[in-house]
């Protein structure tokens, strides 16, 4: 089944992880897809991965005219724009008495600033275009609660699960879906900074926390970034047309809501 077959999709931060295998997925299913990112290099090998219907475009989320430039290109080279997977993020950690307002800035910048300007640029070519859209944000089970040393990045998270909410109800009067993920533990290469962060302020070894962290996910182990891409693959349908403003946990049953 190719449930995107003819769709033009641009999904940011996907030179790896889950960005990485949303695009994958994506192509399986027939779309074309834009794989965006800070660092083009990686996003043309990427890209020239995934194969023919992958192209790599450079996008820095903090700039608008970065973020402008790359919409534009889509819409020029593509019959316009369809699905957006709002996925760039980074994590930061620290307890509350050490917090840099600079680390706040930057987490700040990419995780909300970033989606929110990123769908402003979308949404206003779809709307232009008349023929809706799907908006997916890549929120986290951070976003759900607070966290003893993750303050500023479990902020990030609400507010996109915030602004998701919001997005969602102002712009399905225009056919435009507007939904989030919430990934749990998620393994990858970025689960390598996030562990050093949990060794420097607790004091663990080099990869404990990544194991104790994957223990107790009440499925057994940790995701893997494939595993988020059915729900991708679902909120990006015609058949979803109907969900709006919506978060959706998939995190081993991390989290009920």
């Amino acid at each position: 089944m190719t449930r995107l077959a003819g769709k033009t999709a641009l999904i940011t931060g996907a030179a790896r992880g889950i960005g990485r295998a949303v695009a994958d997925a994506y192509v399986r299913e027939g779309a074309y897809v834009y794989v965006s990112d800070i660092d083009l290099a990686r996003a043309e090998a990427a890209a020239g991965e995934i194969g023919a219907r992958a192209c790599a475009v450079h996008m820095d989320v903090t700039d608008q005219s970065s973020i402008d430039l790359a919409l534009a290109r889509v819409v020029e080279q593509s019959d316009g724009l369809d699905i957006l997977v709002n996925n760039a993020a980074i994590f930061s950690a620290a307890p509350i008495a050490e917090i840099e307002r600079a680390d706040f800035n930057r987490v700040f910048d990419i995780n909300v600033a970033g989606v929110l300007f990123t769908m402003q640029a979308a949404v206003r070519h779809m709307i232009d275009r008349g023929r809706g859209g799907k908006i997916i944000n890549m929120a986290s089970q951070a976003g759900r609660r607070g966290e003893a040393l993750v303050g500023v990045y479990c902020a990030s998270k609400a507010a996109v699960i915030s602004l998701t909410q919001s997005a969602g109800l102002n712009l399905i009067e225009h056919g435009i879906n507007v939904n989030a993920i919430a990934p749990g533990v998620v393994d990858g290469e970025h689960w390598d900074g996030v562990d050093a962060f949990f060794a420097k302020y607790e004091g663990k070894a080099p990869g404990q926390k990544k194991q104790e962290v994957g223990a107790a996910v009440p499925f057994g182990r940790r995701g893997q970034p494939a595993e988020l891409t059915g729900m991708a693959v679902v909120l990006a349908w015609a058949d979803a047309d109907y969900i709006v403003a919506q978060c959706y946990n998939v995190d081993g049953g991390q989290w009920m809501s």
